[in-house]
């Protein structure tokens, strides 16, 4: 079992930044693919980045959010820069047992409680 808990939330003006984190537990961190979706309010839960030993970004984030991870700290993080209104969503670290990319949500198997990401205009 792994438990996924994110952090970094917030409330930021367009055209900031900032950075969550997601710590997860369980000795096999390493070998799992990290992804990071995002639910704005009633739109569906949609895919915004995701890494094993490379990348795979949303279009909408591509060139504004990195998402890394540090294995020593069982971490996964995501840079959001550039914020704009439309990226306000809960943000959800998701862990997939795997070492597929993929963006598909019902792919990953943990996910973290969520954190909330507000951009001001």
């Amino acid at each position: 079992q792994v438990q996924l808990v994110e952090s970094g939330g917030g409330l930021v003006q367009a055209g900031g930044s900032l950075r969550l984190s997601c710590a997860a537990s369980g000795r096999t961190f390493s070998s799992y693919v990290m992804g990071w979706f995002r639910q704005a309010p009633g739109k569906e839960r949609e895919f915004v980045a995701a890494i094993n030993r490379s990348t795979y970004y949303a279009d909408s984030v591509k060139g504004r959010f990195t998402i890394s991870r540090d294995n020593a700290k069982n971490t996964v993080y995501l840079q959001m820069n550039s914020l704009k209104p439309d990226d306000t969503a809960v943000y959800y670290c998701a862990a997939r047992r795997s070492t597929v990319l993929t963006g598909t949500e019902k792919l990953y198997d943990y996910w973290g409680q969520g954190t909330q990401v507000t951009v001001s205009s």
